[in-house]
Formats: structure tokens, C-alpha cells, sequence
């Protein structure tokens, strides 16, 4: 059941833009920032056209639903952490969005271990904060590729709106889990 899952077209696309992530590093660390800048949009590609597919040939699997949001997470991750690295995003930026990352993951983690919740749904601010992270990634590198004004201001305000979203996110997940957990609390108080 597994393996037919695994070769289903839209988990295919979703492995490979795993497999993309060494090579991205990769062009990263040798300062070939058009190349990185050409493996992430691609990658960016098959990300909407997993979904895309899976809907339209009704290949929509369990692992799939799990292994497309790791992959997505992953990228993002490591562009920033290499980013990071090679001194064309500052560091407290990749620690905050690491830090949100880790502790959601945990504290959701903990959570469904204990049975206590089973079911985290994302929130709109979660969405605008990787839609602005996916923007920050290729305007940090196209300031490396094309250093004109433009590219810097979208870099910037790309970064601005990432730690603006990825504080007020944390803080929206915080506080809607507080607030399911009470939920949920009284429910078994009246039960």
C-alpha cells in the first residue's frame, strides 16, 4: 500500500523536490546563485503541480498529505539556514523562523502523543508567513544575482514582512491552542 502510494505522479514531484535540496545547497555554497535561484522556482513548480495533479487524477494519498508539507518545510528551511550562511540573510531572521518551526512542531508533537489533541489545522497568518518566506528566498537571491535597487527593496521588505509574520503567527498559534485546549477541557468537564 505504501510503495503504490510512493509512485503515485504527485508524490513523485513531491520526492524530487526533496531531491533538489542537496543540489540547491550545493549552488549555494559555490556562490551560483542563478542556479540556486533556478532549482528553488522549480522546485516551487512541482510544488503546485503535486497538488494540481493529485487533484485532477484523484491521487490524493495519506502519505502524500504528510510527506508534501515536509518537503515544503524542508526547502524553506534549508534555503534559509544556507542563506544564512553564506551572510545574504541575518541570522536572528533564521533563528526566529526556526525557533516558530520547532516549537510548533513539539508542542503539536506532545500534544498528539498524549491524545490530548489529534487534529492541528494551519492558520491564515501560517500561510501568509510561508507565502512571504517563499518570497523572501528568490528576491534574497536575485539581490545576488542583480544588485539594483529594486531587488534590494524587495529584499528587505521581504525579510521585514517574514519576521513580522513569523512573530504574529507564533503568537496566533499560542494563543488558538490555549484556546482548543480550554475548549476541549470544559467538553470533558461536562461530559
Amino acid at each position: 500500500m505504501m510503495l503504490r502510494q510512493l509512485r503515485s505522479a504527485p508524490n513523485l514531484l513531491t520526492l524530487l523536490r526533496l531531491i533538489f535540496i542537496p543540489f540547491v545547497v550545493v549552488a549555494i555554497q559555490q556562490q551560483k546563485y542563478a542556479w540556486a535561484l533556478g532549482i528553488f522556482v522549480v522546485a516551487g513548480i512541482t510544488d503546485g503541480l503535486d497538488g494540481l495533479l493529485a487533484r485532477v487524477l484523484k491521487q490524493k494519498t495519506t502519505l502524500g498529505q504528510y510527506l508534501d508539507p515536509i518537503a515544503d518545510k524542508l526547502l524553506l528551511s534549508t534555503m534559509f539556514l544556507m542563506l544564512s550562511i553564506a551572510h545574504i540573510i541575518r541570522w536572528p531572521v533564521t533563528i526566529l523562523v526556526f525557533s516558530r518551526d520547532i516549537i510548533i512542531l513539539i508542542v503539536c508533537t506532545l500534544l498528539y502523543a498524549t491524545g490530548t489533541m489529534r487534529v492541528f489545522r494551519p492558520s491564515w497568518f501560517g500561510k501568509a508567513n510561508t507565502a512571504v518566506q517563499i518570497l523572501s528566498v528568490p528576491l534574497a537571491l536575485i539581490y545576488q544575482i542583480n544588485f539594483s535597487n529594486w531587488a534590494r527593496l524587495g529584499k528587505r521588505w521581504s525579510i521585514y514582512a517574514t519576521v513580522a509574520l513569523t512573530i504574529i503567527s507564533g503568537v496566533h498559534y499560542v494563543l488558538r491552542l490555549a484556546l482548543d485546549l480550554r475548549s476541549a477541557g470544559n467538553k470533558a468537564e461536562q461530559e
